[in-house]
């Protein structure tokens, strides 16, 4: 017990010692800490409104006026049996007319405009148990003999209609911004250890002579590099806590305005989310202090 309140004794001493490069790698640690936890929340935030829409992603088949309803039968039996489909539903063109009027109630004159006519088709509804399959049951659908005979528009293309081309854009824009992401994180953590391996080597030239006098009376390596590591943790620490502290700030503060300005997204995230990445961002500040500082001793303190 009495080692450890030397070491916490001597760490204090060393952080007052070098107080303007202690300070850089704290700021460091926190600048890093910050960003890498603002990341796992984007992260998080971004993974679920991914989710929100692929769960919406579905496809409409459209047919044309005079298909045969044997034929409508026998497509929507074919599609039920495709893997990935969870349901198959038949949308009238009455049915079509009435939700584009409910749709359009803001805009009557787009209704009215139609002049009593109905330009719309009926369609089958196919609902997806994976949307990461959309492709291959359109692709199925458009292949079928039976849809070929049987679409609504110009073209087999034009007669199905479904989203994976909005959630792979999206999908390749946060897998970028993941890519951008991880390599500056990488960076500032370099940076990072590379002001506490400063910083512990500018602790160990100050202390040299009493060093190398505990060497003399046979003090353990550990008794030595014990306040070194200590002063390490300390900086990462305090840099940590405020990143954690930041984090707190920008949740109590700015995300419930994002979410207020952004209804139609879902950025909730419960408290036990934040505290995981708390508890993350608290242990990496921890390994990159111990880390920086066993690194600058193996360098520069050859016990």
């Amino acid at each position: 017990m009495s080692s450890f309140a030397y070491f916490i004794k001597e760490s204090l001493r060393g952080f007052a010692r070098n107080l303007s490069t202690a300070l850089g790698s704290i700021v460091t640690i926190f600048l890093s800490l910050l960003i890498i936890g603002i990341f796992f929340v984007g992260g998080i935030v971004v993974e679920r409104v991914v989710s929100s829409i692929e769960n919406e992603v579905s496809i409409a088949v459209f047919l044309a006026d005079d298909a045969p309803e044997s034929d409508v039968q026998t497509l929507e039996n074919y599609i039920k049996g495709l893997d990935g489909v969870a349901s198959v539903g038949f949308t009238t063109k009455e049915q079509a007319l009435d939700n584009f009027r409910n749709s359009m109630t803001s805009n009557p004159e787009i209704i009215d405009s139609l002049d009593g006519q109905n330009p719309l088709p009926a369609s089958i509804d196919v609902e997806l148990s994976d949307p990461q399959l959309v492709e291959q049951v359109a692709s199925s659908i458009r292949e079928n003999a039976t849809f070929q005979k049987i679409y609504g528009y110009n073209t087999a293309a034009e007669s199905l209609k479904y989203g994976q081309q909005t959630v792979q854009k999206l999908f390749d824009l946060t897998s970028a911004v993941r890519y951008v992401g991880i390599a500056l994180i990488a960076l500032l953590i370099f940076i990072a250890m590379v002001f506490i391996n400063n910083t512990i080597r500018l602790a160990i030239l100050a202390r040299r002579k009493e060093i190398a006098i505990m060497r003399l009376v046979g003090a353990s390596n550990g008794f030595i590099r014990g306040p070194f590591l200590m002063e390490g943790a300390l900086h990462a620490i305090i840099g940590s806590l405020l990143a954690v502290g930041m984090l707190e700030l920008l949740r109590n503060l700015a995300l419930p305005k994002l979410q207020s300005a952004l209804q139609f997204l879902p950025l909730q995230l419960d408290l036990n989310s934040f505290l995981m990445i708390y508890a993350a961002l608290i242990l990496a500040g921890l390994i990159i202090g111990l880390f920086g500082s066993a690194l600058a001793m193996r360098r520069y303190l050859k016990v």
